[in-house]
């Protein structure tokens, strides 16, 4: 009997191991790959994904608005993970901070320019963002590790800035409007790095942060997306017209392009240290 009890525990084990079909196994399959593969396997996720959305979506705008919304559902997260645990432990500061910086960059060229959704999308966002700064920096004080967030952010805006500077979009806008926006797409494609920081210094990552860089890497890979897409539609305008007034495909704009293209993929690498 007792030999069949523990059978049956067995079987049950094994079945419960089992469990999850073919995505589990696929998992544990590429946890004991190399690296290489892991990021060959990855890189061919990318592109299907990519051929996947370009076939589905035809408006790229959609797409930003997509990105943002996951951003704003991200920061959330963070909201939440503020009020239910009352710590902020795990959570980079600089990072916030540079988020808040370029969302309000961002928020006033939208608010100048656009207005749309994108405009509502954004003040959201920096709201909450704001909200988690000010939870950090005053109310959950204690619980911050200042001496794990130890990111040197004037080496990512100073470069982004003299980025901006140099290469920006041509438009009918003012130069002060056409600099704010590439500063905070520059800015954006590296405000993570902060909380990498972070969580390779700690080498522990809370559920709720980890849920908030994986929707920041999302966010990354539709911007990615969009970038790509906006990009081979001004390069077909460009080769048949010469002029794109949409894009303003002008060797300037073409580098620049090319640049934030550049950007994405540097902040949408997964970091891998802290395992």
């Amino acid at each position: 009997f007792r030999n069949r009890v523990a059978g049956m525990g067995s079987d049950a084990g094994i079945e419960k191991r089992g469990a999850g079909g073919p995505a589990r196994a696929l998992g544990a399959w590429l946890r004991r790959r190399r690296r290489r593969t892991q990021a060959a396997v990855a890189a061919a996720a990318a592109l299907a994904a990519v051929a996947l959305l370009g076939l589905v979506v035809t408006d790229h705008d959609l797409i930003a608005a997509a990105a943002e919304a996951v951003h704003a559902a991200g920061v959330g997260v963070l909201v939440y993970k503020l009020f239910k645990e009352g710590t902020c432990a795990g959570l980079s500061l600089k990072s916030q901070e540079l988020t808040a910086i370029f969302l309000a960059a961002r928020l006033y060229c939208s608010f100048i320019v656009e207005f749309d959704i994108h405009t509502f999308l954004d003040f959201a966002t920096l709201t909450a963002t704001l909200w988690v700064v000010y939870m950090i920096r005053f109310v959950l004080r204690t619980s911050y590790m200042e001496e794990k967030d130890n990111f040197a952010i004037k080496t990512v805006v100073v470069p982004c800035a003299l980025l901006a500077v140099f290469i920006h979009p041509s438009s009918v806008h003012t130069l002060s409007n056409r600099f704010l926006w590439a500063f905070s797409v520059y800015l954006e494609a590296f405000s993570v790095l902060p909380q990498l920081r972070v969580m390779q210094n700690t080498k522990i990552v809370e559920p709720f942060t980890a849920h908030y860089v994986f929707a920041l890497g999302v966010a990354r890979f539709l911007n990615f997306f969009q970038h790509t897409r906006l990009r081979s539609v001004c390069i077909r305008t460009w080769a048949m017209a010469w002029n794109g007034p949409y894009c303003g495909d002008r060797p300037d704009n073409n580098l620049g392009g090319l640049l934030l293209l550049l950007c994405e993929k540097v902040s949408s690498y997964p970091s891998r240290e802290e395992e």
